[in-house]
């Protein structure tokens, strides 16, 4: 299905977008496309831009040919771990080639076993609500065993996790969050000495309810805290699924090295998420409820956890996912069991359009997968680019199916448009749409 809009203005709030600190520089991605369009011809620059779930070195993977995607850049959310993090990741699986969402599917488990140690109780509707509270306020803390220890005190603990400052609002998830600006090389691989990194959202809007008083210090339980994953190890996103099942196998290796949860170790049962084309989540979340478990964490796709996120918490099992983006959870009615440690594409939206803006683009092409994550941030861009006073009209929005036998009705709208920025916003089917552009000479290969 093929759909063309325009954007609409709206008012978008919060904190602007805030530097941190980058890593190098060198060229700003794109390509020079001869002609084409209403330009009349002539040399121009078009920057190529993708999001989360293609700013991998998975992407990089469909290209024989030497700098097919050389320049093209993106967001995502990701903060500077350092490599004392990714070092004991890398112990725990050496053959990562990222690190996408492994932050946030570390500090989902911390969150959980912190709010159940506070709580007193490894029942998901007795700990649920201390959840929010965990992220701000309080004593802070960045660790399993300096969190407990303020517990065991009768404090209150602020964890400061190791993907950012979450500091969760009251639908539970993050207010603030850390993305990182990507940069693909001539060997069309992520530049890691190119990344940039910023800041979007304002810890101003984090909660105010810090949730019920603290048990009594020093409770313990016979029943341990059962987690199960639900992570891609196979389908569109399987390229995630390394770095988040060594960020969840890591939390829970740590967590128990300490002495567990209420005394008791932690579980962790591992299940596939697949992704929408199967029915694999549904029969994973069946299993896992099958064996009791009290925090599902995943699905890392927004459309995945759209099929599966009733079942959970409608079953009372907390939901808290390391990756979803779409904002339709943000109101989701789910008796206040989900949350997640990903930002929601309100905020991922800031950092893209204004890295759009700040390399100067004047027309926008934005061709996005048509699925809850796809079109609500694609949406969400376009308004944030039309905020920062980019017209309506130089903005269009192409909705594709990504399950369509080829995507060249998607690029000849780009062809036609001639834009400064495309933007694509999709999952594995990107390799196709960016080959195309490619032999449009509007792709990020260099002529």
């Amino acid at each position: 299905m093929r759909t063309g809009t325009t954007a609409r203005s709206i008012a978008v709030t919060g904190a602007a977008l805030l530097a941190l600190t980058a890593c190098g520089g060198g060229d700003e991605g794109g390509t020079s496309a001869e002609g084409g369009g209403g330009d009349g011809g002539g040399e121009k620059q078009v920057n190529v831009y993708g999001t989360d779930g293609n700013m991998g070195n998975a992407l990089g993977e469909s290209f024989s040919e030497q700098g097919a995607l050389a320049g093209m850049r993106g967001t995502t959310p990701l903060t500077e771990l350092g490599t004392e993090f990714t070092d004991r990741l890398l112990e725990i699986n050496p053959d990562l080639q990222d690190f996408n969402y492994a932050g946030e599917t570390y500090d989902a488990i911390m969150i959980s076993a912190i709010a159940s140690q506070l709580a007193g109780s490894t029942d998901p509707a007795v700990f649920a609500p201390y959840i929010n509270g965990v992220t701000f306020g309080g004593e802070a803390c960045d660790t399993f065993a300096a969190c407990k220890e303020i517990v065991d005190g009768g404090g209150n603990p602020d964890y400061e996790g190791v993907s950012g400052p979450l500091a969760f609002a009251a639908p539970g998830e993050p207010s603030v969050a850390s993305f990182g600006i990507l940069q693909f090389g001539e060997d069309n691989a992520i530049a890691a000495d190119q990344t940039e990194y910023v800041l979007a959202g304002d810890e101003a809007n984090a909660a105010s309810d810090e949730g019920p008083a603290p048990a009594a210090p020093g409770t313990t339980t016979t029943d341990p805290l059962i987690i199960g994953t639900l992570l891609p190890q196979t389908g569109d996103l399987a390229f995630l699924g390394p770095p988040e099942i060594a960020g969840a196998d890591l939390a829970v290796q740590e967590i128990n090295e300490t002495g567990g949860v209420l005394g008791q170790p932690v579980q962790l049962i591992q299940r596939d998420s697949g992704d929408t084309s199967t029915d694999i989540a549904t029969q994973s979340v069946d299993a896992l409820l099958q064996q009791n478990v009290d925090v599902i964490v995943g699905a890392a796709s927004s459309a995945v956890t759209r099929t599966v996120i009733d079942a959970i918490t409608g079953a009372g099992v907390v939901q808290i996912s390391p990756a979803n983006t779409s904002d339709e959870f943000t109101t989701y009615d789910e008796g206040g069991l989900y949350f997640r440690t990903a930002p929601p594409d309100t905020l991922q939206a800031r950092a893209l359009a204004d890295l759009i803006i700040e390399d100067g683009a004047n027309t926008v092409g934005i061709l996005a997968r048509n699925d809850s994550y796809g079109t609500g941030l694609a949406e969400n861009t376009v308004e944030n680019l039309v905020s920062s006073g980019l017209a309506e009209d130089s903005i269009e929005l192409v909705i594709y199916d990504p399950t369509a036998a080829n995507f060249d009705a998607e690029i000849q709208d780009m062809v036609e448009l001639n834009p400064d920025a495309i933007v694509v916003i999709g999952f594995d089917e990107s390799a196709r749409i960016i080959e195309g552009l490619n032999a449009q000479g509007i792709g990020p290969a260099r002529g």
